[in-house]
């Protein structure tokens, strides 16, 4: 359906993931990603962190208090395995693919796919502390 008057107004705004630990989070999408912490909002029993790029979407993260030291949470559900396979990953756009790559190998960041493995040798595919999917596509990516 072409864009209407009625929602040629609409953009995309954020995407919200919840996380165990910000201790670990936050310097993975600060540090590692090289995001800016927008701003952070106690809410009481859970804390939100909103985290972009210059002029791009944001990304919330919401963190329920607690979860970090209980030793029986389980962790959330990365959208790709069962039970809870929906969602699949976010994706962020690089220079440079091999750079970077080789980059978060330096800084012991774990892979799903490396740019080695598989059909698709111009896309990888890293992981988050919660586990979540982060697609690393060239910025020239046609979709």
């Amino acid at each position: 359906m072409p864009v209407t008057a009625e929602t040629a107004s609409f953009k995309f705004n954020h995407t919200m993931l919840r996380i165990k630990d910000p201790k670990a989070s936050l310097p993975f999408y600060t540090e590692v990603l090289g995001m800016t912490l927008l701003r952070e909002s106690n809410m009481g029993d859970f804390t939100l962190y909103f985290l972009a790029y210059e002029d791009e979407g944001v990304l919330e993260l919401t963190h329920n208090h607690g979860t970090e030291a209980d030793t029986n949470f389980q962790g959330y559900s990365s959208g790709n395995t069962e039970p809870g396979k929906g969602f699949g990953h976010i994706a962020i756009s690089v220079a440079n693919v091999e750079e970077a790559c080789a980059r978060f190998e330096k800084l012991g960041v774990s892979f799903k796919k490396r740019l080695t493995d598989g059909k698709m040798r111009h896309i990888a595919f890293i992981l988050d502390p919660d586990g979540y999917w982060i697609e690393i596509v060239p910025h020239t990516l046609k979709v």
